[in-house]
């Protein structure tokens, strides 16, 4: 039984007293303006090898951006709670921009540091590097280094970042605006309604075939209209990129994606390869789906379509409790912040008007303490979603103790802790289930999932791979993107569908998002990384907690394959792990078919 009655309000009041009208947070940013200009002076004024005081100049400097960076990512954090809990908010905005702003010139005052380490000698360097201090952070100073004389000269770079914003980013925001003015007519009880992209998305899950059927035909119309825009636009990205690649004299243009993930090419294609070699079950899963639905073969439109009823829904109090409870089975230390978490208010959970799409964890640095928001309505999802992000903020937690710098984890093992957390629980909810039907619900959405990530992302990945080899002879039409979809979306889901959806590259935005290239890998990544790791827990039980702290503290820190090897014991660039990854997945699967036979 539950001690405490949970809120479902956040308390922000705790950071800034007075929300969006706060003098106290007028104030901390007018302050952190101040440190920022501080930072940059210390910077500027850096001459890197002209002193025997070099390694405690440096350490100065990484105080002064610590001091910078701390309050402003303290500010970012609660912007964004400000403008989630209530989008009418316009003062939020305006403090948005703010933010936006000194994000930019702490940026500009870090390629000039990032430029400077990269003119000290390798003796200097290796001299520095002694510094007790300096060696804790030498793996992200180094990488920092490298990173900045591996690209062109300062003020090129900076040319290149100042061009970007009218060229390369104004047409990814091209692509936003012209997604705001997609609509998809649908008609529902005889009148003819214009959907947005997201109401039309939402309508691919519908238990009826025929409005599946409907909405699709539809939405494959409306983006093939819009398809010369969309082509252009993607066009222009990918030759952007790809221009800059080769003034830098960067031949492959998986150099930049595999760098900032912190991995190894012979990573991804020891994951690609096990995938794709156990790919037989899940073949048999969507042939199954298929048969269960009563249809010879699935079509795309039928992918998020459900079985089963997981109908039976939990409290608030209900979920927090059960995601308590199953925490503790692996790591009272992630059930002890689980539980802060819901008796301190560090969660936004209210069902009501007003409040923005989705959910996010985010950390206040300065005050070491996590916000987690979402709209929690008491579905199986809403509880796998919160602890998804309560796995987030766990994440925080294992590192709150170290350097600003090395807490700053790569995108593919950014999920780690949070598939690790949802799976604990989407696990006992299959396995607490009270009827065959809702078992079956459970299992197919947890399954879905895995399909998702090793199949779809797949065709996305092959896709843009591919897409990028033609674009570096020329632009790209829009026929031959839909060929190269198509033919991506075949070879990923093994032939077993019987229509495609050839115009998906125009209508996904991660094929359009600027500020990180092939948005697709480290997904998959970091749901099978986290799916082997979650293999080890299973075996060890609460005494593999202690190894998976250490293991997230590590995770930026280090390359992935050194994390591994460390932490797990395995080697990344071979098939092994990645394997046993897959077939966690598969072992649902074959559970699915037994119950359906």
């Amino acid at each position: 039984m539950a001690v405490h009655t949970y809120s479902q309000v956040w308390d922000l009041d705790i950071f800034f007293e007075g929300g969006s009208n706060s003098r106290e947070f007028t104030a901390h940013l007018e302050k952190t303006k101040a440190k920022i200009h501080g930072f940059q002076q210390s910077v500027e004024s850096w001459l890197p090898g002209s002193s025997l005081e070099d390694a405690a100049t440096l350490k100065q400097l990484i105080d002064r951006f610590e001091e910078a960076a701390k309050p402003l990512r303290q500010a970012g954090a609660f912007v964004s709670c400000l403008q989630a809990q209530n989008t009418q908010d316009k003062q939020a905005s305006e403090l948005k921009a703010r933010v936006t702003e000194l994000s930019a010139q702490l940026q500009t005052v870090l390629l000039g540091f990032d430029q400077k380490l990269s003119t000290c000698t390798p003796d200097e360097w290796t001299a520095m590097m002694k510094d007790p201090f300096l060696k804790e952070l030498k793996f992200i100073l180094s990488e920092r280094r490298e990173r900045a004389a591996d690209k062109l000269p300062a003020e090129e770079e900076a040319l290149i970042t100042s061009l970007s914003i009218d060229g390369y980013h104004g047409w990814g925001q091209m692509y936003d605006l012209l997604v705001g003015s997609v609509k998809i007519p649908y008609r529902e009880n005889g009148e003819e309604k214009l959907l947005s992209v997201g109401q039309a998305a939402n309508l691919f899950a519908d238990s009826d075939r025929k409005t599946r059927k409907a909405v699709f035909a539809a939405w494959e119309k409306a983006w093939g209209e819009n398809s010369d825009f969309f082509a252009k636009v993607l066009n222009h990205l990918a030759g952007f990129r790809l221009n800059i690649y080769n003034k830098r004299g960067w031949d492959d243009f998986l150099k930049e994606p595999l760098e900032m993930n912190r991995m190894k090419k012979e990573t991804l294609d020891a994951m690609w390869s096990s995938i794709s070699e156990q790919k037989e079950t899940m073949i048999r899963f969507l042939n199954r789906k298929a048969k269960l639905l009563g249809l010879e073969a699935l079509s795309w439109y039928d992918l998020d379509a459900s079985l089963g009823q997981a109908n039976t829904r939990m409290s608030y109090q209900q979920g927090a409790d059960f995601i308590i409870e199953n925490f503790s089975n692996f790591s009272e230390g992630m059930a002890g912040f689980a539980r802060k978490a819901f008796e301190d208010r560090w969660i936004e959970a209210e069902d009501r008007q007003g409040k923005a799409p989705g959910g996010f964890h985010t950390y206040f640095p300065e005050s070491s303490q996590s916000r987690i928001f979402m709209t929690y309505s008491g579905t199986a999802s809403n509880v796998s979603t919160l602890a998804h992000e309560l796995g987030h903020g766990f994440h925080t937690y294992a590192m709150r103790d170290l350097h600003l710098f090395n807490r700053s984890y790569a995108m593919n093992v950014a999920e780690t802790a949070s598939t690790f957390a949802e799976t604990i629980v989407s696990d006992a909810a299959v396995k607490k289930a009270a009827s065959r039907e809702e078992k079956l619900g459970l299992l197919e959405d947890k399954i879905q999932r895995s399909v998702a990530l090793l199949m779809n992302i797949q065709s996305r990945f092959l896709f843009e791979t591919r897409f990028y080899e033609e674009r570096k002879k020329g632009v790209v039409s829009v026929q031959r993107l839909n060929e190269l979809m198509k033919e991506a979306q075949e070879e990923a889901y093994g032939g077993a569908l019987k229509e495609y959806h050839p115009l998906f590259w125009a209508s996904k935005l991660h094929f359009f998002i600027t500020g990180v290239p092939f948005y697709n890998f480290p997904y998959t990544f970091g749901f099978l990384f986290s799916m082997g790791i979650y293999a080890k827990a299973l075996e060890e039980g609460q005494g593999y907690e202690h190894r998976y702290m250490a293991l997230l503290r590590d995770s930026a820190s280090m390359t992935v394959e050194e994390l591994a090897q460390k932490h797990l014991q395995t080697d990344l660039t071979k098939k092994d792990f990645w394997e046993q990854a897959v077939h966690l997945c598969v072992k649902d699967i074959e559970e699915f078919l037994a119950i359906t036979e």
